[in-house]
């Protein structure tokens, strides 16, 4: 099975351990992963502001650099939801383009529902010991309906202990642009956020998409909250957490 391993910008530039724990997973479900050095960004910032052309043009490259593999797999909801659910809707005027991308979108999968679902992934190799809650980032969860499948994955963890916190589903206030534009809103979210995290007396926070676990790391540093560990669930299950 060869997967393309899609990185994503965010993981590249801020957190590249995240891409290596995914690597490490994919290659113990054993998968033949390639990860096409020229890949960057998925459009979604483009896309999101109105700018379809940037976005087109990025999903273009996108298609180039995967299109040639079994399947896609992106350590990110938001990411992943651009290229199943937005991508196709950008060509609906290309006939060919659109069919082509509509078949690239059929292979393309956020990594825990990769690993839960198409794999089957029973041997968890990390070594996490100890209590964590999980935030369901809004574009996995309501795009492609991830929320089971990172919790299966945690549970064949014998040392770990999921702590559901109230509105684990909620926004954290990140939302990409959303931030920048409604600062005061997205701040007042995150607090929510964080109190309720600090509600379920776990030690560290988890989620699937590396945006929302910045922001919600942000706004708990900025609270004084030095201590509570902010954790991309590949970083978890793959192990070298530390």
């Amino acid at each position: 099975m060869r997967v393309g391993l899609f990185v994503t910008c965010l993981v590249d530039s801020m957190r590249p351990r995240i891409g290596f724990a995914a690597l490490r997973l994919l290659e113990a479900a054993g998968c033949e992963v390639f990860v096409p050095e020229t890949q960057t960004c998925c459009g979604q910032p483009g896309y999101n502001s109105g700018d379809s052309k940037t976005a087109k043009n990025l999903a273009l490259k996108f298609i180039a650099e995967f299109e040639g593999y079994d399947y896609v797999v992106v350590p990110s909801g938001s990411c992943a939801g651009m290229i199943r659910v937005h991508y196709p809707g950008l060509f609906e005027d290309e006939p060919d383009l659109h069919e082509r991308f509509l078949k690239v979108a059929e292979r393309t999968f956020e990594l825990t529902d990769f690993l839960h679902r198409i794999v089957r992934l029973e041997k968890i190799t990390g070594t996490f010991r100890g209590s964590l809650t999980y935030h369901d980032s809004c574009s996995g969860l309501r795009e492609l309906d991830v929320y089971k499948q990172p919790r299966a994955l945690l549970a064949r963890m014998p040392d770990v202990a999921l702590e559901e916190m109230v509105e684990s589903t909620t926004c954290c206030g990140f939302g990409g642009t959303f931030s920048v534009k409604y600062g005061e809103l997205s701040a007042r979210m995150a607090d929510n956020k964080c109190r309720h995290i600090a509600d379920t007396h776990a030690g560290t926070i988890a989620g699937g998409d590396l945006g929302c676990l910045l922001n919600i790391e942000g706004r708990l540093r900025r609270n004084g909250d030095h201590d509570t560990r902010v954790l991309h669930i590949a970083e978890i299950l793959a192990g070298g957490e530390d």
